[in-house]
């Protein structure tokens, strides 16, 4: 009987979720014979060989609920190990080969990062190794803007000449042109939307000096204006200048992040409060400890006067660069909010942040949420092969990972990427963090929004040269307002480049949906259309206002810039 029994039932793979739970389907080759044979066989199953057998006797209907949850327990008991997830097989195999030594950083499920070193890396090395591959004491830091420097280094200095022009198809055009006499030689400059070309030509090329639509063309086939307009007015090489410079910056601010073990979400990131004497001597090898209130140096959007965003923070200077880290443990931490936003707003708004891990947690790239962060570099402490950390702060494994649309920036990891010694990882570290925030203003999202704000600036640089040179050659102005308003609105040296220039650069948006090109018109714009009114109510000379999303994305991630932190 017990054979034949064997052979009638069959297990099938049928899994039904109820209101108590999942229960398994036991389903005879008949279903509707034998119900009592199927009821001792589900019995049969629910016995544990370390439990005694439990008769099912229906004696009451408290005592029948009470053997239902037994019964529901044991089935999901049952099948706990055929319900356990796992690792897919090849990503399980390599972390088998690691051992203890986790790596620093795991890519999310939706990808979209890439990971140094990537994990076949990691597997061959070893976490506890004391060399590296190198021991510079310098790196290279990359620039922003290798041109932008050219317009102050070779033309300020010499005589030169401007022309402005409105092209069909490229947009406002700004050209110089300088002679350099020694050289014998004609140096050019382009501004475009897109780009500035920069070139020189050999005079002798020439029968006779080209003019500035045939140099114009000489840098781009695609110009298609007939005249350019000169520029006259006295002030303009600093309005020049300050548009070639406005992305160059000496001051940087990047977040800083504590995980300690087990943490793996952002709400458990953002909560500690916290420090240990391991994460105070790595926040000492990043910079100094200084006071908010009366800093005088580059504060990265921090209070240094009311005390709102924390009364200390950690601040260095690094080869004539400002460098203000937003450390989250010491933002304010609000109660009761899960979010931290007060943290948040800070380091979210960063583009590269340092996360410090004080245990084996693996970092999760997309754990943190935001549109700005781009860039995640993980350090960990590890234990020398001697068994000991050091008394000089000990080994620090690092780990970078960025979105895929970023590209790679140096200096390179060493193999394996543990630094041993503090001079030579601060210098690694400081050098990292800036090439990484600069890679990722090439990355898509940014770089389309650096070209609405450069197009932006080159229009009101147009618009103002050609302005000013014609009040200053006393020719009639086409506006709303007469000339003797115009000279009252704008007073010589107070040019309104200058102040949209100032406002494109301070204005923070604290909404993160402008990444996005999010249509909003706030006090931003009203303020600058008030700003741009006379006494009679006309509008004053000058271009018009910059674009609501240019001018939040230009302060909340072109924040380098020295305007900032007036």
């Amino acid at each position: 009987m017990e054979k034949r029994n064997e052979k009638f039932f069959s297990r099938k793979r049928s899994f039904t979720f109820g209101a108590y739970g999942g229960i398994d389907k036991f389903i005879s080759g008949n279903e509707g014979s034998q119900p009592d044979s199927l009821g001792h066989s589900i019995l049969d199953i629910l016995n544990s060989p370390s439990n005694e057998t439990k008769h099912f006797i229906p004696t009451n209907s408290n005592q029948k609920v009470t053997e239902l949850f037994e019964i529901i327990e044991k089935l999901q008991g049952s099948r706990l190990d055929e319900q356990r997830c796992e690792f897919p097989p090849p990503f399980k195999s390599r972390l088998l080969k690691i051992g203890d030594g986790l790596p620093l950083i795991l890519s999310p499920k939706s990808g979209g990062y890439w990971i140094d070193p990537p994990l076949d890396r990691h597997v061959e090395m070893s976490p506890t190794a004391t060399q590296t591959a190198f021991g510079l004491e310098s790196y290279d830091i990359m620039e922003r803007d290798n041109d932008a420097k050219i317009y102050q280094e070779f033309f300020r200095h010499r005589y030169h000449q401007s022309f402005t022009a409105l092209d069909s198809s490229l947009g406002p055009l700004v050209l110089s042109v300088c002679l350099e006499d020694e050289e014998n030689r004609l140096r050019v400059i382009l501004r475009m939307n897109e780009c500035s070309l920069h070139g020189t030509f050999s005079v002798s090329l020439f029968q006779h000096l080209p003019s500035a639509v045939e140099l114009a063309k000489m840098l781009c086939t695609s110009v298609s204006v007939t005249s350019f307009e000169v520029v006259s007015y006295l002030k303009a090489p600093d309005l020049i200048t300050a548009f070639d410079e406005h992305r160059v910056s000496q001051n940087f601010k990047f977040g800083v992040l504590y995980q300690k073990e087990g943490q793996l979400t952002e709400e458990d990131i953002l909560s500690n409060n916290e420090e240990s004497e391991e994460f105070k001597d790595f926040l000492s090898i990043l910079g100094q400890t200084v006071k908010l209130h009366g800093f005088t140096g580059f504060r990265g959007g921090l209070d240094v006067s009311h005390g709102q965003t924390g009364s200390e923070a950690v601040f260095t200077s690094f080869h004539g660069r400002e460098i203000m880290f937003h450390v989250a443990t010491k933002l304010p931490f609000t109660d009761g909010d899960a979010q931290q936003l007060q943290r948040k707003r800070h380091i979210g708004n960063d583009i590269v942040a340092v996360v410090y891990q004080e245990g084996h947690t693996p970092f999760i790239c997309d754990v943190i949420s935001s549109h700005f962060l781009h860039c995640f570099i993980a350090v960990r402490r590890v234990k020398r092969e001697n068994g000991t950390d050091g008394g000089d702060g000990g080994a620090f494994q690092v780990s970078v990972t960025a979105r895929e649309d970023v590209p790679p920036f140096g200096p390179p990891l060493p193999n394996p990427p543990i630094f041993t010694e503090g001079s030579v990882f601060r210098e690694f570290l400081l050098a990292k963090l800036i090439n990484a925030e600069i890679s990722c203003y090439k990355a898509e999202r940014f770089s389309k929004l650096e070209l609405r704000t450069r197009s932006s600036l080159l229009e009101a640089l147009r618009s103002e040269l050609s302005l000013r040179s014609h009040c200053m050659l006393g020719e009639p102005v086409q506006m709303n307002a007469p000339p003797s308003e115009v000279g009252r609105a704008a007073p010589e040296g107070g040019g309104s480049f200058i102040e949209n220039f100032k406002r494109a650069i301070r204005v923070r948006s604290h909404s993160f949906d402008t990444l996005g090109g999010a249509k909003k018109t706030g006090a931003t714009g009203n303020q600058k259309q008030r700003d741009g009114e006379g006494e009679s109510g006309h509008k004053t000379p000058g271009p018009s206002p910059l674009p609501t999303d240019s001018l939040a994305y230009t302060e909340g991630k072109i924040h380098t810039s020295s305007q900032e932190d007036m």
